[in-house]
């Protein structure tokens, strides 16, 4: 037997020996009894499908899951008891966990009214296309209230009346839930915005006195809008001077008028005598 067929053999038996060794390994480790760790478990109520706002739940929309109980969820229910006939005041998504902040009280209801918080006001707004940003005025987002309204002078003014406003509802809650599903702006008539009791009154009368406009915000800017408005005087310029007309000759000569030169600083005149010298100065 030369080398080489003495170095297969060799090969040849280690990895024999090798493969054997790996299933008698195998078999030891699935014959071993099998150890599972008992964790505690909680019963938790969660949304069986997509709930909207202003929803009354009822119990085929809810079901009961099994909740690690070193992990409580805080404000979470345990039986559909505690949740059914209750109002909705935040959306919840399917499997998502029902807690008591996202719940109207025992007896408010359902609809938009208990989610408006004590001592605000809903209050609709009527809109079109244009008013409305284009549809993007959703529910959650927050807008300025403008107000243009013309003068007695025939002088024109926009100035926003109510800045970083809550908006509650756009149109109809049908609408709302299809333009959620497909991703699309809300068109709607209708805007109810979350306002305080004095800016109720506010917008109230800016929609009698002129003509009303939203515009869109950034959730993150807090800051109130502070401007001192705008008028059509100072939006247009200036106007132009008006032509001077003459009469030469018994002909009629238009001109336009020149601009009106701006004052010149007043002048000074000092006289002084230097040797027998006499001069004036004049200074500015």
């Amino acid at each position: 037997m030369n080398r080489n067929t003495r170095m297969a053999v060799v090969l040849l038996v280690a990895v024999v020996m090798a493969t054997l060794a790996s299933f008698g390994v195998y078999l030891a480790v699935k014959s071993m009894p099998q150890r599972t760790a008992e964790v505690a478990q909680v019963q938790t109520i969660v949304a069986a499908r997509p709930l909207a706002v202003g929803a009354m739940v009822k119990p085929e929309d809810l079901k009961v899951v099994s909740w690690p109980a070193n992990s409580p969820i805080p404000g979470s229910f345990t039986s559909k008891e505690q949740v059914v006939n209750r109002g909705l005041v935040a959306p919840l998504a399917e499997n998502e966990p029902v807690t008591e902040v996202k719940l109207a009280k025992v007896g408010a209801g359902a609809g938009l009214p208990p989610t408006i918080p004590e001592g605000m006001r809903a209050l609709s707004v009527k809109v079109n296309e244009v008013v409305g940003v284009a549809g993007f005025v959703t529910p959650g987002t927050r807008v300025d209230v403008l107000l243009s309204i013309e003068s007695e002078k025939n002088d024109a003014m926009t100035r926003v009346v109510v800045s970083n406003v809550q908006v509650l509802a756009a149109g109809r809650a049908y609408d709302q839930e299809k333009a959620r599903q497909e991703g699309k702006p809300i068109p709607t008539g209708v805007v109810t915005l979350l306002v305080t009791p004095e800016d109720a009154e506010k917008i109230t009368l800016a929609a009698g006195e002129g003509k009303i406009t939203l515009t869109l915000r950034n959730p993150l800017d807090q800051a109130p809008t502070v401007t001192a408005g705008i008028r059509r005087a100072a939006l247009l310029g200036a106007p132009a001077p008006q032509p001077v007309t003459r009469v030469v000759e018994g002909r009629k000569v238009v001109r336009a008028a020149a601009p009106v030169a701006a004052a010149a600083p007043p002048r000074y005149t000092v006289e002084t005598i230097r040797a027998a010298k006499r001069a004036e100065e004049t200074l500015r």
